[in-house]
């Protein structure tokens, strides 16, 4: 087993949890599993339509650190409007709605999350070289949503969960507490109830496990993650004039053998 860390970060994400097509397109408040997995996917440029190809994901296990939960906010948004039908925005039967199509738009703006990613060595292995020469490009949800620097913080982790608690910069926010007694209070999301935790952890059901990607067949299973805070040291904290260079010198630091 092996890991790598990737920083999300942007001035907008957005995560989709229950709509697909509807009018009002929501946001789950950070990244999901499935949205992870269409990202490595995309990167390794697998199709929509190859659901087999999505079993070697599921040994994946993702750990979510909320460096800054960001602000919700909602687009309005409109398509094919004042133009005549055969200009206005197409069915899934091949023909024109004739008219404009509204659509609210949730978004998470300026929000920060570390993920590390645990699982078999060829498979990270195989997910880092892609994030670096992407057969699709990554976003963040949506294609406007167009990652940070750095994506990729580091490819070949020991112990990729030990360096969220101890090692990766954290991301400036005006909502944390103040540093108290040397640590500052900061969410984590794990997929399995962690070996150590500051406090009881909260059980959060999701149905974002993907069984299929495939335009015609989406599908997805219920799976629970465990929310805590954990106390982190102080000093992880980076004032956001001095964040992007100790990002870069973390994540050009040479990995012990």
């Amino acid at each position: 087993m092996s890991g790598l860390l990737l920083r999300l970060a942007a001035p907008l994400q957005s995560w989709g949890e229950r709509s697909a097509f509807t009018p009002d397109r929501d946001t789950a408040p950070f990244p999901t599993r499935s949205a992870l997995t269409g990202m490595f996917a995309a990167a390794e440029g697998i199709p929509r339509h190859d659901t087999s190809a999505l079993d070697r994901y599921r040994a994946l296990e993702f750990t979510v650190r909320i460096d800054r939960p960001g602000t919700r906010m909602i687009d309005y948004h409109t398509v094919g409007g004042g133009q005549p039908k055969e200009k206005t925005a197409a069915t899934s039967g091949g023909s024109n709605k004739g008219a404009a199509v509204v659509t609210r738009r949730h978004y998470l703006a300026d929000a920060v999350f570390v993920i590390a990613v645990t699982g078999p060595h060829d498979t990270t292995t195989h997910i880092a070289h892609a994030l670096h020469q992407p057969h699709w490009s990554p976003y963040l949800g949506r294609r406007s949503c167009v990652p940070d620097e750095p994506l990729l913080l580091r490819t070949h982790a020991a112990d990729p969960v030990n360096d969220l608690l101890h090692h990766v910069p954290l991301s400036w926010d005006t909502s944390r507490p103040a540093p108290r007694d040397g640590t500052v209070p900061v969410t984590f999301l794990w997929e399995h109830p962690p070996q150590t935790a500051d406090a009881a952890a909260d059980i959060v059901a999701v149905q974002d496990m993907p069984r299929s990607f495939a335009p015609d067949g989406r599908g997805h299973d219920r799976r629970r993650i465990h929310r805590t805070v954990q106390q982190l040291p102080a000093q992880l904290a980076a004032h956001p004039h001095a964040l992007h260079q100790k990002l870069i010198d973390y994540a050009l630091e040479e990995v012990p053998a």
